[in-house]
Protein backbone atom coordinates (compact mmCIF):
# COMPACT_ATOMS: atom_id res chain seq x y z
CA UNK A 1 0.00 0.00 0.00
CA UNK A 2 1.26 3.42 -1.05
CA UNK A 3 1.91 5.98 1.60
CA UNK A 4 0.74 9.90 2.17
CA UNK A 5 2.30 12.76 2.23
CA UNK A 6 1.02 15.76 3.95
CA UNK A 7 2.50 19.05 2.99
CA UNK A 8 2.89 21.68 5.86
CA UNK A 9 3.53 24.83 4.71
CA UNK A 10 3.88 28.58 5.25
CA UNK A 11 5.18 31.85 6.89
CA UNK A 12 7.24 31.07 9.58
CA UNK A 13 5.87 31.45 13.24
CA UNK A 14 1.98 30.73 11.55
CA UNK A 15 2.24 27.40 13.33
CA UNK A 16 2.80 25.55 10.59
CA UNK A 17 5.10 23.03 13.55
CA UNK A 18 2.33 23.29 16.44
CA UNK A 19 -0.26 21.53 13.47
CA UNK A 20 1.92 19.08 12.08
CA UNK A 21 3.32 17.85 15.26
CA UNK A 22 -0.26 17.63 16.78
CA UNK A 23 -1.05 15.81 13.45
CA UNK A 24 1.77 13.02 13.54
CA UNK A 25 1.48 12.80 17.29
CA UNK A 26 -2.52 11.81 16.87
CA UNK A 27 -1.78 9.82 13.37
CA UNK A 28 1.54 7.87 13.79
CA UNK A 29 2.75 9.45 11.18
CA UNK A 30 7.03 10.29 10.77
CA UNK A 31 7.53 13.83 10.89
CA UNK A 32 9.98 15.56 8.86
CA UNK A 33 10.63 19.15 10.06
CA UNK A 34 13.11 20.84 7.35
CA UNK A 35 14.24 23.51 10.61
CA UNK A 36 15.25 20.06 12.83
CA UNK A 37 17.60 18.98 9.88
CA UNK A 38 19.38 22.44 9.57
CA UNK A 39 19.84 22.69 13.07
CA UNK A 40 21.70 19.49 13.10
CA UNK A 41 23.90 20.79 10.19
CA UNK A 42 24.62 23.77 11.45
CA UNK A 43 25.52 22.50 14.65
CA UNK A 44 28.12 20.50 12.30
CA UNK A 45 29.33 23.79 11.04
CA UNK A 46 27.60 24.45 7.60
CA UNK A 47 26.39 27.95 7.20
CA UNK A 48 22.97 29.06 6.56
CA UNK A 49 23.74 29.16 2.91
CA UNK A 50 24.96 25.72 2.92
CA UNK A 51 21.96 24.34 4.61
CA UNK A 52 18.82 25.41 2.73
CA UNK A 53 18.46 23.21 -0.38
CA UNK A 54 20.81 20.49 1.07
CA UNK A 55 18.06 20.10 4.24
CA UNK A 56 14.69 20.00 1.46
CA UNK A 57 17.10 17.58 -0.61
CA UNK A 58 17.62 15.53 3.22
CA UNK A 59 14.12 15.39 3.66
CA UNK A 60 13.18 13.96 0.65
CA UNK A 61 15.57 11.18 0.87
CA UNK A 62 13.85 10.08 4.05
CA UNK A 63 10.21 10.70 3.09
CA UNK A 64 10.76 8.82 0.06
CA UNK A 65 11.81 5.55 2.00
CA UNK A 66 8.92 6.26 4.44
CA UNK A 67 6.27 6.49 1.69
CA UNK A 68 7.91 3.25 -0.02
CA UNK A 69 7.02 1.31 3.22
CA UNK A 70 3.89 2.70 2.75
CA UNK A 71 4.00 5.55 6.12
CA UNK A 72 2.48 8.58 6.30
CA UNK A 73 4.99 11.41 6.21
CA UNK A 74 4.47 15.20 7.39
CA UNK A 75 6.61 17.49 6.04
CA UNK A 76 6.90 20.74 7.97
CA UNK A 77 8.80 22.97 5.54
CA UNK A 78 8.19 26.98 4.70
CA UNK A 79 7.80 26.01 1.13
CA UNK A 80 8.11 29.73 -0.09
CA UNK A 81 8.11 29.13 -3.83
CA UNK A 82 7.31 26.69 -6.69
CA UNK A 83 10.71 24.98 -6.70
CA UNK A 84 10.43 23.71 -3.29
CA UNK A 85 6.34 23.00 -3.64
CA UNK A 86 7.37 20.96 -6.91
CA UNK A 87 9.36 19.22 -4.99
CA UNK A 88 7.50 17.42 -3.00
CA UNK A 89 4.67 17.03 -5.68
CA UNK A 90 7.14 15.43 -7.49
CA UNK A 91 8.10 13.43 -4.60
CA UNK A 92 4.77 11.52 -4.18
CA UNK A 93 4.05 11.16 -7.84
CA UNK A 94 7.30 9.03 -7.78
CA UNK A 95 6.50 7.49 -4.22
CA UNK A 96 2.77 6.40 -6.06
CA UNK A 97 1.91 8.27 -2.55
CA UNK A 98 -1.06 10.74 -2.03
CA UNK A 99 -0.17 14.34 -1.28
CA UNK A 100 -2.07 17.02 1.06
CA UNK A 101 -0.57 20.08 1.24
CA UNK A 102 -1.68 22.26 3.97
CA UNK A 103 -0.57 26.05 3.79
CA UNK A 104 -0.57 27.93 7.31
CA UNK A 105 -1.32 31.71 7.02
CA UNK A 106 -2.37 34.08 10.40
CA UNK A 107 -4.65 36.85 9.04
CA UNK A 108 -4.13 38.79 12.54
CA UNK A 109 -0.64 40.52 11.94
CA UNK A 110 -0.19 41.49 15.17
CA UNK A 111 -1.00 37.95 16.86
CA UNK A 112 1.99 36.42 14.11
CA UNK A 113 4.52 39.41 15.37
CA UNK A 114 4.12 38.20 18.70
CA UNK A 115 4.56 34.53 18.10
CA UNK A 116 7.65 35.28 16.22
CA UNK A 117 8.82 37.27 18.53
CA UNK A 118 8.13 35.26 21.61
CA UNK A 119 8.25 31.46 20.48
CA UNK A 120 10.30 29.37 22.54
CA UNK A 121 12.91 27.47 20.88
CA UNK A 122 13.09 23.91 21.07
CA UNK A 123 16.34 23.24 18.52
CA UNK A 124 19.45 23.66 19.61
CA UNK A 125 21.49 25.21 16.43
CA UNK A 126 19.26 26.93 15.61
CA UNK A 127 17.67 30.58 15.13
CA UNK A 128 14.42 31.49 14.21
CA UNK A 129 13.54 34.17 11.87
CA UNK A 130 12.95 37.92 13.55
CA UNK A 131 9.91 39.72 12.27
CA UNK A 132 11.34 41.97 9.79
CA UNK A 133 13.11 38.77 8.34
CA UNK A 134 10.09 37.12 7.85
CA UNK A 135 8.08 40.40 6.43
CA UNK A 136 11.06 40.42 4.06
CA UNK A 137 11.29 36.85 2.90
CA UNK A 138 10.58 35.89 -0.67
CA UNK A 139 7.46 33.85 -0.32
CA UNK A 140 5.25 33.24 -3.19
CA UNK A 141 1.65 33.09 -3.27
CA UNK A 142 0.82 29.29 -3.95
CA UNK A 143 -2.17 28.69 -6.43
CA UNK A 144 -2.09 24.48 -6.01
CA UNK A 145 -4.92 22.59 -4.47
CA UNK A 146 -4.45 22.94 -0.87
CA UNK A 147 -6.03 23.57 2.76
CA UNK A 148 -5.52 27.09 3.91
CA UNK A 149 -5.57 27.16 7.59
CA UNK A 150 -5.51 30.64 9.11
CA UNK A 151 -4.14 30.00 12.51
CA UNK A 152 -5.80 33.33 14.28
CA UNK A 153 -8.38 31.24 15.10
CA UNK A 154 -8.82 28.61 18.20
CA UNK A 155 -6.27 25.95 17.87
CA UNK A 156 -8.96 23.23 18.30
CA UNK A 157 -10.63 24.76 15.27
CA UNK A 158 -7.34 24.86 12.99
CA UNK A 159 -7.47 20.71 14.56
CA UNK A 160 -10.55 20.52 13.14
CA UNK A 161 -10.44 21.65 9.96
CA UNK A 162 -7.33 20.07 9.27
CA UNK A 163 -9.15 16.73 10.23
CA UNK A 164 -12.24 16.90 8.71
CA UNK A 165 -10.38 18.04 5.09
CA UNK A 166 -8.25 14.89 5.58
CA UNK A 167 -10.86 12.60 6.33
CA UNK A 168 -13.51 13.93 3.19
CA UNK A 169 -10.09 14.64 0.50
CA UNK A 170 -7.48 11.77 1.66
CA UNK A 171 -9.11 8.66 3.34
CA UNK A 172 -5.83 6.82 3.75
CA UNK A 173 -4.62 9.12 6.41
CA UNK A 174 -4.94 7.16 9.32
CA UNK A 175 -7.24 9.40 11.56
CA UNK A 176 -8.87 8.06 14.58
CA UNK A 177 -12.78 8.55 14.18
Amino acid sequence: MPGTLIEFGGLPATGKSTLARHLANLTGAVLLRIDEIEAAMRRNDLTPAQTGITAYSVAHALASSHLHRGLTVIADAVNPVPESREGWRTLATTCNADHAVIETTCTNQALHRERAQNRDNDLPGWTHPTWQEIQDRDYRPRTDDRLIVDTAQPLQTCHDKIAHHLAAHHPTIPLPR
